[in-house]
């Protein structure tokens, strides 16, 4: 019982069955009363009451006095004895032309007016050729009918039940096909299921079906070939972590190695170098630590209206030596009317210190850096960081958010940072409402832009310029 296809069989079987119940019974009764109806009018059409009613109304131009023929029923004067509502009779009614009851042997009383439906169903008395009124015979449902009558009846409330029988049958034999069918979809969706858990990415069902069924498919080959993509980019993500953490611990380890062999002197210098291979590997997993946090959204951020113009004057002068040593200018354009941004002050700062520290590894002496501020699109603030370099190559533009990537696969990590920084800048942007994109072209350097919610009627006392304080 607890399959699918079983309990919607049932159901379809529970519902026909009662279907068929209601529809016979209903017909069964239906007939009954048509038929006893039917043979009450043809009794009363035999027995010549009509004529004598017809003759009555001719003779005295009215229904007066016409009482007692009614009241004895059908054929008195032919048959003494039978009294009122004799078999199978259970009264008779007449009317005069406008439906008003006359005589009620049964049903409605004198004065009464019949429904059109009813007078539809009489027998009309017609007097030189206008109706006069109308006869209405009920039959009585107690009153036994005659043998072939009976007959009758019961055989075609035989007739009733055996094609319901027959419907029921056909119903439920459709109803079994129509439940397979819609379990056969669930069955395959459970079997990818299965196949997916055992590590089987590349399951996809059929989208075929009604459109749930479809919809559902659909839903499920689209979360199966996300899965894929996530468990593609959890392995590469692994093999990539491995690589950037074994040249540190090589370079660790084989400084060590040389010193315990004697090659190296153990000296403050080699000990320097070994510690700074340490720092660099401490960054790295900090970084690894940071991005992991942002991208599960579980990095604590401390929203609050920051005006940018301080913050990118603050951010320049931290680098400004850095870049005069390497022959880079660095300039800063913003306007005096720049609306105060919704953001983490801190995390604020360290996307601009990715940035700019992408851009001065890519520099080359005597180029520029600006770091440039203005009004985005739909109200927001756009903040730039725009270098003079080499640029990037169109084939590596989608990539550079990615972790790891860098663009010239010559870069060590010494001179090309572990790859992080513009996947961590991103990501700090995205948990901070804004968006972050590049535009570049080899040879005319790279523009770093991403945008910031504003903050609407902040005083001057809401905004912070900087990290401190936090």
């Amino acid at each position: 019982m607890n399959r699918l296809w079983l309990q919607l069989t049932l159901g379809f079987a529970l519902v026909a069955l009662v279907s068929i119940v209601t529809v016979a019974a209903l017909a069964n009764a239906r007939a009954r009363d048509t038929f006893r109806g039917y043979l009450a009018q043809s009794q009363a059409l035999e027995s010549g009451l009509v004529e004598q009613l017809a003759e009555h109304y001719a003779t005295y131009g009215s229904w007066e006095g016409v009482e007692a023929p009614v009241a004895r029923g059908p054929g008195a004067a032919q048959r003494p004895g039978r009294g009122v509502g004799g078999p199978p009779w259970s009264g008779m009614v007449l009317t005069d032309a406008e439906g008003r009851v006359v005589v009620a042997g049964g049903g409605p009383g004198a004065g009464q007016t019949l429904s059109a439906r009813q007078l539809a169903q009489a027998i009309p008395i017609v007097v030189n050729g206008q109706v006069a009124g109308y006869l209405v015979a009920r039959a009585s449902g107690a009153a036994a009918l005659p043998a072939a009558a009976q007959r009758f009846l019961d055989g075609l409330n035989g007739a009733f039940w055996t094609a319901g029988a027959l419907a029921g049958g056909a119903g439920l034999a459709l109803g079994l096909l129509m439940a397979w069918r819609l379990a056969a979809p669930l069955r395959r969706l459970a079997t990818g299921a299965r196949r997916i858990a055992a590590g089987q990415f590349d399951e996809r069902v059929p989208v075929a079906g009604p459109a749930e069924v479809r919809t559902v498919a659909t839903a499920f080959n689209d979360m199966a070939a996300a899965l894929a993509a996530g468990e593609a980019e959890r392995r590469q993500m692994v093999a990539d972590i491995a690589h950037e953490l074994r040249t540190p611990l090589t370079v660790i380890q084989g400084n060590l190695r040389a010193m315990l062999d004697e090659v190296y002197p153990l000296s403050r210098e080699e000990v320097a170098r070994i510690y700074e291979a340490s720092r660099g590997l401490s960054r790295l997993v900090d970084d690894l630590r940071m991005l992991s946090l942002a991208e599960a959204g579980r990095l604590d951020l401390h929203v609050q209206p920051v005006a940018v113009g301080p913050l990118l004057a603050r951010e320049a002068a931290l680098f400004a030596d850095l870049a005069a040593g390497q022959g880079v200018h660095l300039h800063v354009e913003t306007s005096g009317d720049l609306p105060k941004a919704l953001a983490d002050p801190e995390r604020l700062a360290q996307v601009l210190h990715n940035l700019l520290s992408n851009a001065l590894r890519h520099t080359p002496a005597g180029g520029r850096i600006t770091l440039r501020a203005g009004s985005g699109s739909n109200g927001s603030l756009r903040l730039e960081v725009e270098d003079t370099g080499a640029g990037i190559a169109p084939e590596d533009l989608p990539h550079v958010f990615e972790r790891f990537y860098r663009a010239d696969r010559g870069r060590t990590r010494e001179h090309g940072g572990s790859g992080l920084g513009l996947t961590i800048a991103n990501e700090l942007v995205r948990l901070q409402g804004g968006a972050m994109g590049v535009a570049s072209a080899p040879g005319q350097g790279a523009r770093f832009w991403f945008t910031l919610p504003v903050c609407d009627g902040c005083s001057g006392a809401d905004v912070s310029s900087g990290p401190g304080g936090l």
